[in-house]
């Protein structure tokens, strides 16, 4: 049976429809009209992120050829970006919406794999990931299962392993404007960066840092070698938390 079968099938087993899946098809050019103010396209988003990431895992000693998880994959945004860094390393994508994996498969086929969340549990054994990231996901999550789901993401995770967490920061006003006029995130409820971190140590993750990122538009990309020096001023359009399992 072709992942794309799985796909549908398991997909009869929801209660009711995510709400991205009435976004798959278009979710690329709402994404890409809301972010034109900042003078890019979504693929530069995505790509920062997964050089982020793995220079995470480099630093941590991940093997560079393990099992990651992309929680919250979508239409699969980060898969040509990880494949690009990763490229010895396998990827299971994992969404409550079979539309967005669907739509992910077919821009990508066979080179990710994918899952397809039906309940609070994920489909993965314990200790069976070396690392996983979610990209702008727990803003669509209730707060209140947060700990739980990330209690549920340590469970994969072997020991030591990395999770990141990229989160919209609540204290950039242009960020909150974009996400207030985002059909995408009509239900979005942000959290800061302090929240987030607690929230893992919560539930159970050692070694939780953060680093604020994209303080700079295209306009001023010529300044964009300073922020690295920046990570620590909690201005910048996003942020990211990173913990260990």
């Amino acid at each position: 049976m072709g992942l794309r079968a799985i796909v549908v099938l398991e997909k009869e087993t929801l209660m009711s429809e995510p709400e991205f899946d009435r976004f798959a098809a278009s979710y690329s050019q709402v994404h890409k009209e809301n972010i034109a103010i900042t003078g890019e396209a979504p693929e530069y988003f995505a790509a920062y992120k997964m050089r982020d990431f793995a220079s995470i895992t480099r630093a941590l000693h991940a093997p560079h050829d393990g099992t990651y998880l992309d929680f919250g994959s979508g239409i699969g945004a980060s898969v040509a970006p990880f494949q690009a860094c990763l490229p010895q390393a396998r990827l299971i994508c994992a969404d409550v919406s079979a539309e967005s994996l669907a739509e992910s498969m077919g821009a990508h086929g066979t080179s990710a794999e994918y899952v397809l969340l039906s309940d609070t549990r994920l489909p993965l054994c314990d200790s069976s990931v070396d690392g996983a990231f979610a990209c702008c996901v727990f803003h669509h999550i209730p707060p209140a299962e947060h700990v739980v789901t990330l209690v549920e993401l340590r469970r994969v995770l072997k020991p030591g392993a990395p999770l990141m967490i990229y989160e919209h920061n609540p204290y950039n006003p242009l960020t909150v404007r974009a996400v207030n006029t985002c059909p995408l995130d009509e239900n979005a409820v942000l959290i800061n960066a302090r929240e987030m971190r607690r929230r893992c140590e919560l539930a159970g993750y050692t070694s939780v840092e953060t680093d604020y990122r994209v303080y700079f538009p295209a306009a001023l990309k010529a300044l964009r070698p300073l922020e690295d020096r920046l990570r620590w001023l909690p201005l910048g359009a996003q942020y990211y938390v990173c913990a260990r399992a």
